[in-house]
């Protein structure tokens, strides 16, 4: 049992290194699209909602931010650490769709960005 949640932890949170910006990780995210929106949630646990950044470069949604770790108190001990932590980046191509930013939410660990279609 220990296993499977360890290896469901791993496919949760992937790692990736990009050779400019040094080593990142990705967040999951879900896209769901219907006639006129497309919202786009990703999972940022421990990620305060100001120091998320949201653009659209070239149709492809680009979401970034760093995650940093707890304070603990002096003398602590990493123990285990399994949590990805430090700069992130997420790309998602937007499938042509001209789109605007309709709304931005942030509520229980989840960055939801709602894209209205145009045209």
């Amino acid at each position: 049992m220990l296993d499977r949640a360890e290896r469901l932890q791993r496919e949760f949170f992937q790692l990736s290194v990009e050779r400019e910006r040094g080593p990142a990780w990705q967040p999951p995210i879900d896209v769901i699209e219907t006639e006129h929106e497309v919202a786009v949630v990703v999972a940022l646990p421990g990620v305060r909602p100001h120091d998320v950044a949201v653009a659209v470069e070239d149709g492809t949604l680009v979401i970034s931010a760093v995650r940093s770790l707890p304070r603990a108190g002096s003398g602590s001990v990493i123990r285990r650490l399994e949590i990805p932590y430090g700069r992130f980046e997420r790309r998602v191509v937007l499938d042509g769709e001209t789109l605007r930013l309709d709304r931005r939410d942030f509520a229980n660990g989840c960055l939801m960005l709602t894209f209205r279609k145009i045209g």
